[in-house]
């Protein structure tokens, strides 16, 4: 396997007084996995954990999605330690939803349950909304939250998300929230 990750060096950087956003790498897989095993992880998208197949997948996923479309997903990454803690960026999934979510670029974010309650959440979140009123300019941005994820919830409205419908999502109910744009 190469060493130099071209994709990975073509995502742009962002840095937080404690962390940093940046492309995907094969050696996050690894952290992204185990994190995926915890309850408090993937208790909001499925019932059971992934097995290593779809986390691959979803690495994969984050990666190719900068080079097709030109934003993505960053892997998030402490500072003081170097470790790999989540995943935070804007999607286009083109997800099969009614009311669908449109063009609009879909912001989401995960991170792993032993960093929770930090504030790496905002932080990171805070630092993809201004990269993204960079690249987009003023429009609308999405997001879908599990209803009894209340931190997430709590999280968007912070940032400006407000509720504009509910539905369900791979047999799951989630809320569909926006936020315009500025």
């Amino acid at each position: 396997m190469p060493e130099h990750n071209t994709i990975a060096s073509a995502v742009p950087v962002l840095e937080t007084s404690r962390l940093r956003l940046r492309g995907f790498r094969a050696d996050d897989f690894d952290g992204w996995f185990a994190m995926s095993r915890l309850p408090a992880y993937h208790r909001y998208f499925t019932p059971e954990p992934m097995p290593a197949e779809e986390v691959w997948k979803l690495l994969l996923r984050s990666a190719g999605h900068w080079a097709i479309m030109g934003y993505g997903f960053w892997a998030v990454e402490e500072k003081a330690s170097g470790c790999f803690v989540g995943g935070i960026g804007f999607l286009s999934l083109k997800r099969a939803l009614d009311p669908p979510l449109g063009e609009a670029p879909e912001i989401g974010w995960v991170l792993d349950p032993a960093v929770h309650g930090l504030g790496y959440a905002t932080e990171g979140v805070e630092a993809a909304l201004a990269w993204g009123q960079q690249h987009f300019g003023p429009v609308r941005t999405v997001c879908i939250i599990h209803p009894e994820n209340e931190p997430s919830l709590r999280l968007a409205h912070k940032f400006g998300y407000r509720e504009y419908a509910r539905t369900t999502y791979h047999e799951q109910p989630i809320v569909l929230l926006e936020r315009p744009g500025e």
